[in-house]
């Protein structure tokens, strides 16, 4: 295998479009023995003359015409290369991998779509899944970047809060509690409850207000959705606790209301989180300031919506 080096590649391209030793030495800043000892050291690498002095006139010889050929071709391929990674860290190009837990799934499209709208060359691939399973693609290095209410206690994890994720109490518009004011824990612990499986984040919330009333968890059902959990609310089987950010389109239309609940809304928050030990690339940084900035214009708008909803 011929061993060459860029520098000599450059070098030697310069003496064959002059076909000048002194020419090459000022164009690239070098001086004329330096050149001729690339040149020198290039010859030998390849086993074969690529100059031929005749008289005062330098040519190529065949050997160099070949040289050259492939020099250019080499040339424009790290050309190539370095417009393509300047233009990564521009973020022109990249990829970048988001996991989220079915809840976050609400408002996240609407955001991605933003973000791919400034940046359409970066490939944004997004999964939906669980807590359990959106923790284990952190783990496993699959999901660069992860979104859930509640982070992970492991010190390997990196968390950053970045918009507020309001927990409210939701029921059919028939139900008898629908015009009642500050209700007390009492009077929900009779009703039957819908709530996500064991584990999840709402459903610890639900735990812990009736633990810390003194009662026991009311009669309940387990959902594995948040989506059957509202319809099931609809359907009039129970009352729910669910993110307010996933009830936007049902409170429009007034398919669920939000009981007025002492204590609630419960606030939690929702949280970026990605591997300690993980390089983030640019993409990813760009995504998490990004999200940032967006996040607040979330919270206006929902509370925009809130105001709407009060005023009717």
């Amino acid at each position: 295998m011929i061993h060459v080096t860029f520098r000599q590649l450059q070098v030697f391209s310069a003496v064959a479009r002059h076909l000048n030793h002194s020419r090459a030495a000022e164009e690239l800043y070098l001086s004329q023995p330096a050149v001729s000892m690339q040149i020198k050291q290039l010859e030998e690498n390849v086993g074969l003359p690529l100059l031929e002095q005749v008289g005062k006139q330098l040519s190529l010889t065949e050997a160099g015409r070949e040289m050259l050929h492939y020099s250019l071709k080499i040339t424009q391929q790290l050309e190539e290369m370095d417009e393509v990674f300047s233009a990564m860290k521009g973020l022109e190009y990249g990829h970048l991998n988001i996991a989220v837990v079915s809840t976050a799934n609400y408002f996240m499209p609407k955001l991605l779509a933003k973000f791919i709208q400034a940046y359409p060359k970066i490939k944004v691939t997004l999964s939906v899944a669980n807590r359990d399973a959106v923790i284990k693609q952190l783990s496993n290095n699959i999901a660069d970047l992860a979104i859930m209410g509640q982070p992970p206690i492991d010190s390997e994890m990196f968390a950053e809060t970045f918009m507020q994720n309001p927990l409210v109490v939701i029921a059919p518009p028939t139900h008898p509690l629908a015009r009642a004011k500050k209700i007390q824990a009492a009077q929900l612990a009779s009703e039957t409850f819908l709530l996500r499986e064991k584990g999840s984040g709402t459903r610890g919330v639900v735990e812990r207000f009736f633990a810390g009333h003194q009662f026991a968890l009311p009669a309940h059902m387990s959902m594995d959705t948040n989506e059957a959990i509202k319809q099931s609310v609809q359907a009039g089987i129970g009352i729910g606790i669910i993110s307010r950010h996933g009830i936007e389109l049902e409170l429009e239309t007034n398919r669920l209301i939000i009981l007025d609940v002492e204590e609630f809304p419960i606030v939690r928050h929702w949280h970026l989180v990605y591997r300690k030990d993980k390089r983030l690339s640019i993409a990813a940084l760009e995504f998490e300031k990004f999200l940032l900035l967006e996040s607040q214009d979330l919270m206006t708008q929902a509370k925009q919506v809130s105001h709407k909803l009060s005023a009717k």
